[in-house]
This record gives C-alpha cells, sequence and structure tokens, in this order.
C-alpha cells in the first residue's frame, strides 16, 4: 500500500520585494490598509448614527482605529514582510490626515458653492413653527408667508415638487436635527418620503443649505474683478516677497561680515544683541511696532515730532503701511540672514585670506573677490526658500495692518497690504468675505499655481536644475 504525501504548504514570502519596487509596493499596501480602516469606520459611524442620531461625529475615529487594529494582523498574514515597513504607518496616516485630505478637500470645494450660506447644515436662521399629521407623513408649516415666499422658494429645491429634496425637522429642545426626504410639496404642506419616527416630537422645521457644483464659476469671478483683487494682490505679494529679501540679505550679510571680523572687539555681545529681535515671538515684536507707528501717541512719531517733521500716517496710508511691513519684516528676519552668514563665512578656508592679503588685496577685495562668490552657493537655496516663505508670510499682514488700510477701487477682502494668502483668508473667514470658502478655495489653488511658476522660474535662473543633473 502506497502512500502519496502530499505537498507542503506553501510560505508566503518573508523577504520584502527590493529596491524602489518594494518601497511603493509597502507604501501602497499600508495606505490600502488606512484606505479600507477609515472606509470601515465611515461605514459603521453611519449605522450608528441611524441607531442613535445623538451619537458624537468622533465615533468615526473610534470605528476607524478598531477597524486599523483588527486589519493589520491579517495584512501581517498576508504579507508577512510587511513588518518590517510598519513604523512608517503613523507617518503615512498624518500625512494622509493634514495633507493629502486638505489638498483633496481644497480642490474639492474650489468647484463648488459652499459657504457660511450654502454649508450643507440646517438653517437655523429660517426655522419655523412645524405640525404633522396623524399618519406622521404631511408636515405643515402654518407661520410661513407664500405670498412673498413659496414653500419650493424656501426649501430651495431644485424642482417646483421638491421630489427628493429634504426638509430638516426639530423637536421642541431643537438640539438634533432629522433630515427628511420630500416626496412632493402642495401650499404650505410638505408630504414626506417615509413616516417620521414615533420618538420624535416634530415642533419646527426648516430648509436645508445645501452646497452644489458650479464647476469654473469661482474662477470665473475671480478674473471677473481681477483688477479690483488678484492683479493689484499679486503685484504687492511679489513686491513684499523679493522685497523683504533683498533688504534682509543685505541688512544680514553686512552684519556678517562685520561680525565674523575677528578683530572686532566685543564681537560676541554684539551678535548677541542682534540676535534678540529673532528670539523674541514675533506676535509680541509686532504688536509692539504697532504701538510705536502709532500716528498720534507712538514713539516714532513723537520722536520725528522733536526734530519737526510732521508726523506719519505709518499705518492709515497705503503706501506708508506697505512701507511700515518692509521695515518691520527688516528687524524681523536680519538675525536669521545675520547667523546664516556667519555660519557661511565659517566654512571659508582662512588660508584665502591670508594668501590674499599677502598678494596686497584690500579688505574690499577679499570680500568682493573671496566672500561673496564663495557665498553664493550657501545663500542660494537661503534665498529661495526666504522667498517662498515671505510669499505667503501671511503672520505680519494679519497681526501689523490686517490688510489694510482700505483702498478705492479694490474689494473689502483684498485691501492695500493684503497678500494673496491674507486675501483667500479674508474671503474664507472675515465677515466681509461672506465666508465662502469655495471662492477662498479657488484662490488657494491659483496661489499654488503662482508659487509654482515662480518657484521654477528661481530654479532655473539659480541653475538648481542644472546642478541635479550633474
Amino acid at each position: 500500500m502506497t502512500h502519496t504525501m502530499s505537498p507542503p504548504p506553501r510560505r508566503r514570502p518573508t523577504i520584502p520585494p527590493q529596491g524602489t519596487r518594494g518601497v511603493f509596493t509597502a507604501l501602497l499596501i499600508l495606505a490600502s490598509l488606512i484606505a479600507v480602516s477609515f472606509l470601515t469606520g465611515w461605514l459603521l459611524s453611519g449605522l450608528a448614527a441611524q441607531v442613535l442620531p445623538g451619537a458624537p461625529a468622533y465615533t468615526i475615529l473610534i470605528f476607524t482605529l478598531l477597524a486599523l487594529l483588527l486589519l493589520t494582523p491579517l495584512t501581517y498574514r498576508l504579507f508577512p514582510w510587511i513588518t518590517n515597513w510598519f513604523y512608517l504607518l503613523p507617518a503615512l496616516v498624518f500625512i494622509l490626515a493634514f495633507t493629502v485630505l486638505p489638498v483633496i478637500l481644497t480642490v474639492n470645494y474650489a468647484f463648488t458653492n459652499y459657504s457660511g450660506e450654502n454649508s450643507g447644515n440646517p438653517d437655523s436662521a429660517s426655522r419655523t413653527a412645524a405640525t404633522l399629521s396623524a399618519d406622521r407623513l404631511t408636515v405643515t408649516l402654518p407661520e410661513l408667508d407664500l405670498s412673498t415666499q413659496p414653500l419650493p422658494e424656501y426649501l430651495k429645491c431644485a424642482a417646483p415638487t421638491c421630489a427628493g429634496g429634504t426638509v430638516v425637522l426639530f423637536d421642541e429642545e431643537a438640539s438634533v436635527p432629522y433630515r427628511q426626504k420630500i416626496a412632493s410639496v402642495s401650499g404650505n404642506s410638505v408630504t414626506l418620503a417615509a413616516p417620521v419616527p414615533e420618538t420624535v416630537a416634530v415642533a419646527q422645521g426648516t430648509r436645508l443649505n445645501r452646497y452644489e457644483y458650479v464647476g469654473l464659476a469661482n474662477f470665473r469671478e475671480i478674473f471677473g474683478k481681477a483688477s479690483r483683487a488678484l492683479w493689484p494682490v499679486f503685484l504687492w505679494t511679489v513686491v513684499f516677497a523679493f522685497s523683504t529679501i533683498v533688504i534682509n540679505s543685505l541688512a544680514g550679510l553686512i552684519l556678517g561680515i562685520l561680525l565674523y571680523n575677528k578683530r572686532l572687539k566685543g564681537r560676541n555681545v554684539y551678535r548677541t544683541l542682534l540676535f534678540l529681535p529673532w528670539a523674541v515671538p514675533a506676535v509680541i515684536s509686532v504688536q509692539m511696532w504697532v504701538a510705536l507707528f502709532n500716528q498720534q501717541f507712538g514713539i516714532v512719531n513723537k520722536t520725528l515730532g522733536l526734530l519737526g517733521i510732521a508726523a506719519v500716517p505709518w499705518l492709515g496710508d497705503p503706501l506708508w503701511a506697505k512701507v511700515s511691513i518692509l521695515l518691520v519684516n527688516l528687524w524681523l528676519g536680519f538675525p536669521y540672514m545675520m547667523t546664516a552668514t556667519i555660519s557661511a563665512l565659517s566654512t571659508i578656508n582662512e588660508d584665502l585670506y591670508e594668501a590674499a592679503e599677502i598678494d596686497g588685496a584690500s579688505r574690499w577685495q577679499q570680500i568682493t573677490n573671496i566672500t561673496l562668490p564663495l557665498l553664493r552657493t550657501s545663500f542660494t537655496p537661503i534665498l529661495l526658500s526666504g522667498f517662498a516663505f515671505n510669499f505667503n508670510n501671511f503672520g505680519i499682514i494679519y497681526l501689523l495692518t490686517a490688510g489694510g488700510p482700505a483702498q478705492e477701487g479694490r474689494e473689502s477682502t483684498a485691501q492695500s497690504t493684503d497678500i494673496l494668502l491674507s486675501w483667500g483668508y479674508n474671503t474664507a473667514f472675515v465677515s466681509s468675505g461672506g465666508q465662502n470658502f469655495a471662492l477662498a478655495s479657488a484662490i488657494a489653488l491659483i496661489i499654488f499655481f503662482l508659487t509654482l511658476a515662480i518657484s521654477l522660474v528661481n530654479f532655473r535662473a539659480a541653475g538648481v536644475f542644472e546642478e541635479a543633473r550633474k
């Protein structure tokens, strides 16, 4: 009697794929694990919201975390070698949550009419009394004035019958909204597609401020009023970033060269004192400058008055406000450039200066023929990164001038000292912008492409691409 032995079960490979392919394979598996966990958490939280309408919003995080804990061992059984890459899981979660998701939402909102008025939430300002029929299928809004606003217009229905639309109902406490699908409307009565649950004692009703896709309408609006917002704001943004980096780098370069001189007595004391503006938080420094530049009581104008000079409207005039921003940004930025200069100078071989001095070169000739050429390599990335930073330097604009003062012929959200980023902020979060998140998202996309184009031009002018090819 012969026995046929079955082959041993095939063991899954424990050796990970090598090279670039292995990295991308691991990242794809981990990203899929996170995506499936999130989808599971989203579905389970939706079911929980139907069973318990008062369930908190963070239940989606709880379900997602539980799904991640359960699916991780399964992933390990399928791909044993993935354990070598599990250390990337927290980083991927944070990248997806705080970088990828905001980018996706921004791009999505840029093509909608999402705003404070069209937020997808119940309109609390339009809430009115409501009664429910005995069969719990008909809701009546008796206080609604149909002569001025018909019911389909009040509910913002896409069709005259409102079929498929949504009405939001509340009980006496009005703490939990109950969204019900509409079958039809007649007069001031709404016929529902399904009866209201027995547990809900309807007392009030309102409409749903839904948002929808509008295509390129936001971009057409931006470019339609470009002369009142986009072009002047963009021009000032470029001037502000370029002027700041030029002035700050020159000041830092001069001070760095002077303070690197070993023959200068007390140079460490000078370095410490000049470093203090960078050590003090910018929020405090800028607020102090606001007080110093006060036209009536500021010490700057008080000093000018002692010299017989008229008070300067530092923060009240569009031109002087821009000058004030550049001066304050110089105060905040020159210590960084000075420190970078001193650090870069320490890498230059002292023998070059000794040889030049033996040859009879003056101090100025040493600076122009040795120091500056050798500093170019170190300063190029610093200048490029500084320009990119100041291109989106929202903090100083917001703290010093808040975008003002107002300028005739400009949009209320894009005043004389607003840069592109503060213009987007004002559009999204300031009352004058109407909390228009969709328009602000479109502005953010325009800022992205402008920043990308300027960065490419800078890199090409600095020869970064040629260096990379070498």
